[in-house]
Order: structure tokens, then sequence, then C-alpha cells
């Protein structure tokens, strides 16, 4: 099982700067919607149950029964997939299902656990309608097709495809509300960041995918030495991620002037290969992760709030003494 990958020991990611318009209408939109929804599905990446989950749905769903779906499930290391699935379940009104958009027969049965975990409750007209969410490129929009039998939403590889909300009437006694795919303003766990970047949630323009790649070296170093060894038939591993570059840069021709190592083709290439789960079926989160990065998250944001604080106190005890004299 893989190693818990130590926040502290990663820099600040400088450059995921990724929210287009539509996406701050579409939280604003979910705030709305939320009370006059039953229940809410949310489609996570099986590799990053953690980073892909929208914090606002948290923040605002109170006691409504959701539903976490992880998409993806076939590129995610199984055992950990696992573990995730037991975590979300410990919390009451919340039913936990993993799914590959390889196996439709999955995905059309999530009308019968949306009733299920509803208990037979629906409105007038015996429909149960659900906000159905998910950050962009996560396999909602296919998963919503295949529910409906045909093609309702656009599907794609690139992120934010889905720009606006609507309403799709299943005439199975399921409604769903079909929000965009969305990211949050600020991502404040670094850890977070580079995983969003790795899984492709982030359009690869507007992130470094050398810093993004390099993250991902280090992290796939602790966490799957072993398969490491298997894909790029090494017989042991270096300690540091660069020399790791080094060596599969050269390994596979990836190099510039002067027969160096080009960082860009090699960063390439470890991100699409993990990305189609070539290099192996790698999650880059635990629930154990998940938790101790929280609490230092949280507390980075409380002692942030604390100085923002603290400097708004010093600001208005200067303007009342500029004021007195």
């Amino acid at each position: 099982m893989p190693v818990l990958f130590a926040p502290q020991t990663v820099p600040p990611m400088s450059n995921i700067n990724w929210f287009p318009g539509h996406m701050h209408k579409a939280i604003k939109d979910i705030k709305e919607i939320l009370p006059k929804v039953d229940l809410i599905i949310e489609v996570l990446d099986a590799r990053i149950p953690y980073s892909s989950a929208n914090p606002v749905i948290e923040q605002f769903r109170g006691s409504k029964p959701s539903l976490k779906v992880l998409s993806k499930s076939d590129l995610a290391d199984p055992a950990i997939t696992q573990l995730w699935l037991d975590h979300f379940q410990k919390a009451p009104d919340v039913k936990a299902i993993a799914i590959t958009t390889e196996q439709p027969e999955q995905i059309r049965a999530l009308t019968g656990v949306c009733k299920n975990l509803m208990g037979g409750k629906t409105d007038k007209l015996g429909n149960i309608t659900a906000l159905i969410t998910g950050i962009p490129n996560v396999g909602k929009s296919t998963l919503i097709n295949t529910l409906a039998g045909k093609t309702i939403a656009k599907t794609g590889n690139e992120p934010a495809i889905t720009q606006s909300q609507q309403r799709i009437d299943l005439h199975n006694g399921l409604v769903l509300i079909d929000s965009p795919g969305i990211l949050w303003p600020k991502i404040h766990n670094a850890n977070s960041g580079y995983r969003l970047g790795l899984s492709g949630a982030i359009k690869n323009t507007a992130i470094d995918l050398n810093d993004v790649a390099f993250w991902g070296a280090a992290y796939f170093l602790k966490a799957y030495p072993e398969l490491m060894k298997q894909r790029f038939k090494l017989v042991s591993l270096p300690d540091h991620e660069q020399e790791f570059m080094d060596i599969i840069g050269r390994q596979r021709g990836c190099l510039g002037a002067g027969g160096r190592v080009d960082y860009a083709k090699i960063s390439n290439v470890v991100i699409n290969e993990f990305r189609t789960a070539t290099l192996g079926r790698i999650s880059l989160e635990t629930p154990a992760d998940a938790e101790a990065e929280e609490i230092i998250v949280q507390r980075a944001i409380a002692e942030k709030a604390a100085a923002e604080a603290e400097k708004k106190k010093g600001r208005k005890t200067a303007y009342q003494a500029a004021k007195k004299s």
C-alpha cells in the first residue's frame, strides 16, 4: 500500500490559476439549487477523491443524502479505492460506489442506488430530483449520457465542456440537474493542486507541466516503486525525482541540444502514461493523506485569517491615531 506523502515536503504550486467565468456562476447556481433538490450525486475521480471533492457541496449539503460516485476506478489502485468507499460510507446518509465508463451496467445501476438512498421518498409526480456535480473532465457527462440512453451532455477529454446548468428527466423516476464541471477559485492544498493537474482536471495550458510531472515522479517513487521498476525496466530506483526523470528521459530518447534530457518531453510522457494507467493503476491520495493534509490546510487558513485580522486592526488603530492628531 502507498505510503503517506507528507504535504509539508512539497513546495507550493505557483501557477495553477484556472477559474473561467462560467465556474463562478456555476458555484452561485449550485448554492441556490441545493435546497430544492432531494439528493446530491457527486462524481469524483477515484484516483483523487479528496482533491476532486467540491468544498461548496460539503459546506451547504447539510443532512441531504449524498451519492459519491468514484469514476475512472479502472485507472485507480483498487485497494485504495476500497479504503475510500469505506471512508465515505462512515458518514450518515452517504453511499459511495466505484464505477468505470467502460462498464455501462455499473452506471445504469445508479438509478436504483439513488432510490434506495431516498428510502422510497419522492415528489408528487413520483420523481427524485438530484443535483449531479463534479470537477472538469471527471466523466460526469458520459455518466449522464449512459443513464439517459442517449447523448444529452457533451463529452470530451478536455475540461470545461459543460458550461451551463440543465434539467434532465430520465423518465424513470429520476430527474437530474446537471451543473458544469467546476473547480474553486483558490486551491489551498498544494498537493491537491498537483493532483488535479496530473489527473487532467485543469487544462494543460494553465499549469506548468514540468512542475506537475516532477511532483508526480516524486510521489510515484515513494508510493509505487515496484510499478516504476516494472514500467521502466529498472533494477533499482534513484532517491530523487530529478535523477529518475533523467534516467527515463534518456531511456525514452527525450533529448535536446547537447544530448541533455528534454524535461518538457519526458514530463509529457510521465503525465500521459499516468492518465492512461500505462504506469499502472495508481491512486494519488488515501483517506489518511486527506485527514493529515486537511489539518495542515485548516491551520494555514486560520493563521492567514488571524494575520489579516491583526493587519486590519493595525490599520484601524493607525487611522484613529492620525484622526486624533
